[in-house]
């Protein structure tokens, strides 16, 4: 049985996570691997409840800096125990739409609270469960911003936040990848998404384990 393996990917709203996931997913299945895809905040029952409090609910529109902080590591303390840490028992390759790092740039850096807390809440969430890798889809925040708005759609609470918050965003995912170098990983996104996809896949292929 192949060992388990936690890709998480990152980057601000925009940057082409959910087409890289797709793409990954399935080359990944065509080559036999078994995979999954859970989202944060979510992947669990509990936590997609949790999502909707922190994204669309009305009462999450006076919500504080710290309660988004707890609410995530919530979301995400449910989700290592109930789903991560059976699949990787099981073998299973789990790509994460976000993870710990998200909470660190976030509510760490862009929101300003304190990051020796937030790193203890991470901590306590995750109870040791890492990534094996993480891929930072890295592009300027114009543009990635204007990738959202031509989607026509109503922005979420956090999507609503003025250009400043997600330049801090991305300042922030560069910081991640410079103080963790081994586990954290930073792509092009600006090339095409063919391009993206095979960056990612080098990467992916030099984990003697991932595929």
């Amino acid at each position: 049985m192949s060992a388990g393996f936690l890709l998480s990917f990152e980057g601000s709203e925009g940057c082409g996570k959910s087409t890289q996931i797709a793409l990954l997913r399935a080359r990944l299945e065509a080559a036999g691997r078994s995979v999954v895809v859970l989202r944060e905040p979510g992947g669990t029952e509990l936590g997609e409840s949790i999502r909707h409090l922190l994204q669309h609910a009305k009462e999450g529109a006076s919500m504080t800096s710290e309660t988004e902080l707890l609410l995530f590591a919530a979301s995400r303390a449910q989700l290592v125990r109930e789903k991560i840490r059976p699949l990787l028992e099981a073998g299973t390759f789990i790509i994460l739409d976000r993870f710990l790092d998200s909470t660190t740039v976030y509510q760490g850096v862009a929101r300003g609270l304190s990051l020796e807390s937030v790193r203890a809440i991470n901590h306590f969430a995750i109870g040791g469960t890492l990534p094996h890798l993480t891929l930072v889809l890295d592009m300027d925040s114009a543009t990635a911003r204007s990738r959202i708005h031509q989607t026509g759609r109503e922005l979420d609470r956090i999507e609503s936040q003025p250009q400043a918050f997600f330049e801090k965003v991305r300042q922030g995912y560069l910081d991640v990848a410079l103080q963790e170098p081994g586990r954290v990983k930073i792509i092009d996104a600006s090339a095409t998404p063919e391009a993206v996809h095979e960056s990612i896949w080098q990467i992916i292929t030099a984990q003697s384990h991932a595929v």
